[in-house]
């Protein structure tokens, strides 16, 4: 299982030091939320915080980009030091293109879709990317509660990259906490983003080493 704290829900006082934690942490990657607030509601930061975040950051730097036009900053997160970049179905027409330019940068390509859109939608790009980020809440808002039937939608995700040979990962983002963790690892994740449930912990740390004992 890889493990992905979420910087958004870190103190935005003190980001070097959230770096640090996961730095020193069993976490694998840093996940980097950027939002528009135009495809979703909020606005949390860009490539010049990450950039900054990158100068102390020494681990995968998964950079979720909630925002439309991504087309027009891939270049910008890739300076910026992102490792691998994920766009949303939604926000994105011309999908495929999307990723064969992310991919010609020589990042990680992932694809994230929301609550509410089938993964049938994965079917036809599901071979080309390396990263399913399905959303288990709502996009655009920090600490919100899992919503059920995400479950179901990781089995049927899962059917479909092994039915189509894909080796492309599958990211549960939102509401991801030490209680439900296992059963989402169960239903066929690989990656989990978890924020509010490791910086809000008393021990960030601690809470980490625990969520990979799971």
């Amino acid at each position: 299982m890889i493990l992905a704290p979420s910087i958004l829900a870190a103190d935005f006082l003190h980001l070097a030091d959230a770096c640090k934690i996961v730095n020193e942490s069993e976490a694998d990657w840093f996940h980097l939320d950027v939002m528009d607030g135009r495809f979703v509601p909020n606005i949390s930061y860009g490539m010049n915080v990450i950039k900054q975040l990158k100068k102390v950051g020494t681990k995968f730097f998964d950079v979720h980009l909630m925002i439309l036009e991504p087309e027009k900053y891939a270049d910008e997160f890739k300076d910026a030091g992102a490792d691998g970049l994920t766009v949303h179905l939604e926000a994105c027409p011309n999908l495929h293109r999307n990723i064969q330019q992310i991919k010609s940068l020589g990042m990680k390509a992932g694809v994230a879709i929301n609550p509410h859109s089938p993964i049938i939608l994965l079917n036809d790009i599901i071979a080309d990317i390396d990263l399913v980020n399905l959303m288990s809440v709502n996009p655009g808002f920090g600490a919100q509660s899992f919503i059920p039937y995400s479950i179901q939608k990781i089995k049927d995700l899962k059917k479909l990259i092994t039915e189509s040979g894909s080796s492309a990962k599958i990211e549960i983002d939102g509401g991801v906490s030490l209680q439900n963790a296992k059963e989402i690892l169960n239903a066929g994740a690989d990656v989990l983003v978890a924020g509010n449930a490791i910086f809000n912990s008393v021990d960030p740390k601690e809470t980490i080493k625990k969520f990979k004992m799971l």
